[in-house]
């Protein structure tokens, strides 16, 4: 009698992945296209976008064989199709005594899976329960049969992991995209909201460097899992933020880093210079490529900021000049910048001045004293040898985003 006729159900069969995946992506898109428009609007779509990422992703199983438990019971076996038997009538069962034994091998990730057959498939579809998140084997045994399962048992775990394997390379490809898919369906649904509103054009601010600029400086040669919940939002309406476009905010950062080039290569000129007057060097650059916008030490919400650029009453730019104490002073420069920008203020940076500590030590400071900031949400991937960008989200208001852009420069200067 081969004993895996007896076991409750072929697995991997019940459903293809595609209509799954497929399903899952249907419905990502049907609560995008769901959500209220201004709660949608009000939600950083970074925040949204992850969240749909942790609900619709797929959790391949993987199976915890360390756990793996046995039970036997004594049972009555029908024999009544086993052919090696001399049975009178085999329409009816013939029961002789017997024995259950029950193993059960837990596993991490979503139950589904095992019911579904990937692109790449065997007809040998192994058979056993599943009982929550648990595969369950059962073999039934004849007291007159002497028999090791553990060949049969192991045959069984195997083809379980290679459908396994086979579901986990389209699940891989299916979640590798899904960010992807969510950050398209969140941008259509926003730029459809906002269109409908006619409110497009104000979420851009007209600004664009003089026409007739000059450089005063040469440019350098080198340059299982738990269902998520939706972030925290309102559904006011929707205001939109002005916005520095960001070929706009690096050409600020490029000025200023310009200028900082030229102190390095003439410590002589700005070694005694204090905060104050290297700040107003870089205001001479920002007010030459920008139309006399830049200000310093302007009052700004809760106190004075170094750097501000404005448009038309509008902050579209604030920045911070330190010189490098240790990442507590780091630690309050970044809650400082915090306590100056208001709502509308979305692109800020702080600008460190390094007088002799290894650069290694302070950048490395920078990254520990940031990361661990109550306001910190995430890193944004930015090359560049001594600086980082991050996104902050504002007093208060998690959905309010801002970036902050972090430059060290070794100046030799003194205070």
């Amino acid at each position: 009698m081969n004993l895996r006729d007896k076991y409750s159900g072929h697995l991997f069969k019940r459903y293809d992945l595609r209509n799954l995946i497929d399903q899952r992506n249907a419905a990502l898109i049907e609560e995008v296209e769901g959500l209220d428009a201004n709660r949608l609007l009000n939600t950083a779509p970074s925040d949204l976008s992850k969240y749909l990422f942790e609900r619709y992703s797929l959790v391949v199983p993987t199976l915890k064989r360390n756990d793996w438990t046995v039970e036997e019971n004594e049972i009555k076996v029908d024999v009544s199709h086993d052919q090696n038997r001399w049975i009178e009538d085999r329409s009816i069962p013939f029961h002789i005594p017997g024995q259950l034994i029950k193993i059960e091998v837990p596993f991490d990730g979503e139950a589904e899976l095992i019911h579904a057959r990937a692109s790449t498939y065997s007809h040998r579809y192994p058979q056993a329960k599943v009982n929550g998140n648990a595969i369950c084997l059962e073999f039934l045994i004849p007291n007159d049969i002497q028999r090791d399962i553990r060949s049969e048992l192991d045959s069984t775990l195997a083809d379980i992991e290679e459908h396994l394997a086979w579901i986990r390379k389209d699940v891989d490809a299916f979640n590798l995209n899904l960010p992807s898919h969510a950050d398209n369906a969140i941008e259509s649904r926003r730029n459809r909201i906002l269109n409908n509103q006619n409110r497009a054009a104000s979420l851009g601010i007209p600004l664009k460097a003089r026409a007739d600029n000059t450089k005063t400086y040469a440019e350098p040669s080198i340059k299982r899992k738990v269902t998520p919940t939706l972030p925290p939002a309102t559904s006011l309406p929707y205001e939109p933020e002005p916005i520095l476009d960001d070929e706009n905010y690096d050409h600020i950062l490029n000025v200023i880093q310009n200028m900082a080039l030229v102190m390095e290569r003439s410590p002589s000129a700005f070694k005694t210079m204090k905060e104050e007057d290297l700040r107003q060097h870089f205001l001479v650059q920002l007010n030459g490529q920008f139309e006399g916008i830049a200000t310093g030490e302007t009052f700004n919400v809760s106190g004075k900021t170094d750097i501000l650029l404005r448009v038309n009453s509008r902050n579209i730019f604030i920045a911070e000049c330190k010189y490098w104490n240790g990442q507590k002073h780091y630690k309050e420069t970044i809650d400082q910048l915090l306590g100056y920008t208001a709502w509308r203020d979305t692109k800020t940076a702080i600008l460190i001045f390094n007088r002799g500590t290894n650069m290694s030590t302070v950048l490395s400071g920078i990254t520990r004293e940031t990361e661990k900031h109550l306001n910190y949400k995430r890193m944004i991937d930015w090359k560049h040898e001594s600086g980082f960008r991050y996104v902050f989200h504002q007093n208060g208001d998690v959905n309010r985003e801002m970036i902050l852009t972090v430059l060290v420069f070794s100046v030799p200067v003194t205070q």
